[in-house]
């Protein structure tokens, strides 16, 4: 039984190693496209390592080239953090209000904020853009913050880690004398980081990818952001697969280094979870 196990198991972690491969196949030859002249991109056979590197001269055409890629990188920096912070914080602590707060009408407004979730964002954007124009927000990074800071998921997704969170924890609390400020900050937030961890991560590569919102309310090429910025490069620079490749690559590196750092904060907030629980 142990041997056919095993076998079963090296079969199985062979397969998915293969999968593996092959869905890295597309990120391997874009940065190995990104590093060559133009002409030989689409040389066949691939050569994965380009006998002559022009990385520096691609890159440099990128980054300091007709469109400064330094500013729609530091636009969807500023952003993505300013709105993952808020939009965590806010959904952390409706989530404690619903979860943890008995009040008239909790369930009710509960249900109405889940309802939100069913109407599709296309079609709510007439109305914003004209709230938005009369309300001095549009063309502006704060208004385009607020579109993503109030999250029905990060609220609905958190509010179920609360939940699990034993009663006995917040009457503890309570009998020390501490309020619900203070027990959300020093008992709710502690026992929840692998949620928190986890929607964090979901909102900073939702938000970073956003095309849509930066698109409609945006109009200064000043505040563009990444995706938009991609797009004028694209638009100037299509023809140019090598330079498409540079400016892909400098888009994606974000969010590997967030995935992995924020990979394993999840780990170790699952971890003191457990020893906490």
């Amino acid at each position: 039984m142990t041997a056919t196990f095993n076998i079963r198991k090296l079969i199985v972690t062979i397969v998915m190693l293969a999968f593996g491969i092959v869905f890295l196949l597309p990120f391997a030859w874009m940065i190995s496209a990104s590093m060559k002249p133009e002409a030989d991109v689409f040389e066949y056979p691939i050569r994965w390592i380009p006998e002559n590197i022009q990385a520096v001269k691609n890159y440099s055409d990128v980054w300091r080239g007709q469109y400064p890629f330094y500013a729609y990188y530091w636009n969807s920096i500023k952003v993505t953090l300013i709105t993952t912070f808020t939009s965590v914080l806010v959904s952390c602590m409706a989530a404690y209000a619903f979860a943890k707060i008995r009040f008239a009408g909790s369930g009710a407004m509960f249900m109405i904020v889940l309802a939100t979730y069913m109407i599709p964002s296309q079609a709510i954007l007439v109305p914003q853009f004209i709230f938005y124009r009369q309300l001095g927000l549009f063309d502006t990074h704060v208004g385009l913050v607020l579109l993503n800071s109030f999250s029905v998921l990060g609220t609905f997704m958190l509010r179920q880690f609360f939940l699990g969170i034993n009663n006995e924890f917040m009457e503890a609390a309570k009998i020390d004398g501490a309020g619900h400020v203070r027990t959300f900050w020093r008992i709710g937030i502690p026992l929840v980081q692998p949620a928190i961890a986890t929607y964090a991560i979901l909102r900073f590569i939702w938000t970073w990818n956003d095309y849509q919102n930066p698109l409609i309310f945006l109009k200064s090429p000043a505040l563009f952001t990444l995706p938009l910025g991609i797009k004028k490069f694209a638009d100037a620079y299509g023809e140019f697969y090598s330079l498409m490749m540079a400016a892909s690559v400098s888009a994606i590196v974000p969010l590997l280094i967030i995935f992995v750092v924020g990979q394993k904060r999840v780990i170790e907030g699952i971890s003191l979870g457990g020893v906490k629980g």
